[in-house]
């Protein structure tokens, strides 16, 4: 489309010339018209010189309008809280944000649906760009052939207090919703009570689902205590995810992405400071677990694996974040160039 407008004011700054140099060798002598000739090439040439710039601008800009942001959101992690900045700030940042719905809060998706959703947002034109977020397993859009991959982030908390912050909002809610009943409405067993009595609600093979998120649509990754699913998702974290952060460093997650992603979050950051986003959502009537309950859960397989990724998780971040936000003046003077290139 840009090309076309561009050749169609080509042809007619053409005409332009023309038209204008026929009727005016018509009235002027031989030295005004060779002074009107230089005057009226030059002044086409310039229309067509910033038409041409201003063609290139809109295909730079159309390039940035193509991207594609997943937040495949892990349950209490403090997603509420950064996808609220994320709708406020949307409309000054001229992005579309979307919600995934899957069926019964599914975190995966059928082989059928995977492909209808890769096509989906890949050839979703008119939202672009575009921020989805969603429950939902991290899916590898390189398999279904597509030449656009959408830039993946995520956010990981401390299992454990991830884990007892679930179990408290399934009997209490919280902040964000205070009257919406939860399923286990009713049910006062503190977490402590629970693990003393070796329940299944706070059975540690329930934290296994961060390790699942980041690893995948694989039926392996899904498999308690599985070692593969582990390495997977941190390799994925590694190739795929263009930024892991963790709940307790929320601010500073938001602080890198607008470094690192300007064109959706320009201005976030200290929209996060002075707004109420900033507060965390929050839930209700949560009691932190005694010693002897911390050391019961940290002695299973699930949370040392899940807190290995975590760690994992924590020290990518901090490197990342250490060149951005913290960077010393060699990485503040930073930058590239292109030279000796071939043929000239």
């Amino acid at each position: 489309m840009i090309l076309r407008n561009f050749q169609t004011q080509w042809m007619l700054g053409i005409l332009l010339i023309i038209v204008i140099i026929y009727f005016k060798l018509k009235i002027h002598s031989l030295e005004e018209q060779n002074k009107l000739l230089v005057e009226t090439v030059t002044r086409v040439q310039n229309q067509l010189k910033n038409a041409a710039i201003e063609a290139n601008s809109e295909k730079k800009l159309s390039k940035s309008n193509d991207v594609i942001v997943i937040y495949n959101r892990v349950p209490k992690t403090g997603s509420t809280s950064f996808v609220g900045v994320v709708y406020d700030i949307c409309k000054q940042n001229k992005f579309h944000t979307l919600h995934i719905n899957v069926t019964n809060n599914m975190h995966t998706l059928i082989l059928a649906n995977q492909v209808q959703f890769v096509n989906n947002i890949t050839q979703w034109d008119s939202m672009k760009p575009a921020f989805y977020h969603g429950h939902m397993a991290f899916l590898n859009f390189n398999k279904f052939g597509v030449k656009q991959t959408p830039l993946y982030i995520n956010l990981l908390r401390k299992p454990l207090d991830r884990f007892v912050s679930y179990y408290y909002f399934l009997r209490y809610g919280d902040n964000f919703r205070p009257h919406l009943i939860r399923k286990k409405h009713g049910d006062t067993k503190t977490f402590d009570e629970c693990v003393r009595d070796s329940q299944a609600d706070c059975d540690p093979n329930n934290m296994w689902l961060q390790i699942p998120f980041l690893c995948g649509h694989n039926p392996a990754c899904w498999e308690v205590g599985n070692k593969w699913a582990l390495e997977e998702a941190k390799r994925n974290l590694e190739k795929h995810y263009l930024l892991v952060g963790v709940t307790e460093e929320l601010d500073e997650f938001i602080q890198t992405l607008q470094f690192v992603l300007p064109r959706f979050f320009k201005g976030a950051y200290d929209y996060f400071l002075h707004s109420n986003k900033s507060h965390l959502r929050q839930t209700t009537q949560k009691m932190n677990p005694l010693p002897e309950t911390i050391e019961k859960i940290k002695n299973s397989t699930v949370w040392k694996m899940e807190n290995e990724l975590y760690k994992f998780a924590l020290s990518h971040f901090h490197s990342v974040k250490r060149r951005l936000i913290n960077a010393s003046s060699q990485d503040l003077n930073q930058h590239f160039m292109y030279e000796k290139i071939r043929p000239k």
